[in-house]
């Protein structure tokens, strides 16, 4: 009479192979192909009454156990609700409303002014120009663009605060 370990490797050798062909169709993923068909021979070796019948309806028994167990996987709520990805997901970022708020403030602001202090403004901050530059843009001299930056600035803080905005 066989050991136990012998009965176990014969077993094996007789099944593992043909069934982990089967479950791998149905599951599409090795590792879990490999945990159902050694689940299903753990169980064959419990069920060592099924031994005693004939070779195809041993077979047959494995292979229905295979599928009975890779239809509770797909049922359990593990696989409902768990899945496996290589992308990591978004990572948080700050919350931007505050400065989409403030920008449009200082738009409505901007349309206050004079033109030729917008002007300077919006190619100081917004274009990052130098002063050199603004005065050869607009053929002023730079003093001239100082001068319209700093009443420009003013002006711009008298806008905000007729809106409710106190720097």
């Amino acid at each position: 009479m066989p050991t136990d370990e012998q009965l176990l490797e014969a077993i094996h050798a007789a099944h593992a192979g043909a069934l982990h062909r089967y479950v791998a169709r149905l599951v599409r993923d090795d590792a879990e192909a490999q945990d159902v068909v050694q689940e299903s021979l753990l169980r064959l070796w419990k069920h060592t009454e099924v031994l005693e019948r004939p070779e195809e309806s041993v077979r047959a028994w494995l292979f229905t156990v295979a599928r009975h167990l890779v239809v509770d996987r797909l049922r359990s709520a593990r696989h409902a609700h768990e899945r496996t990805t290589d992308h990591v997901p978004e990572t948080p970022e700050p919350d931007a409303t505050q400065a989409v708020l403030d920008a449009w403030l200082v738009a409505d602001a901007l349309v206050e002014i004079s033109p030729e202090h917008r002007a300077v403004v919006v190619g100081a901050y917004y274009r990052g120009r130098t002063v050199a530059e603004l005065a050869e843009e607009q053929d002023v001299p730079p003093g001239t663009v100082k001068s319209r930056l700093h009443y420009a600035l003013r002006a711009l803080r008298l806008a905000l605060q007729e809106k409710g905005v106190t720097p």
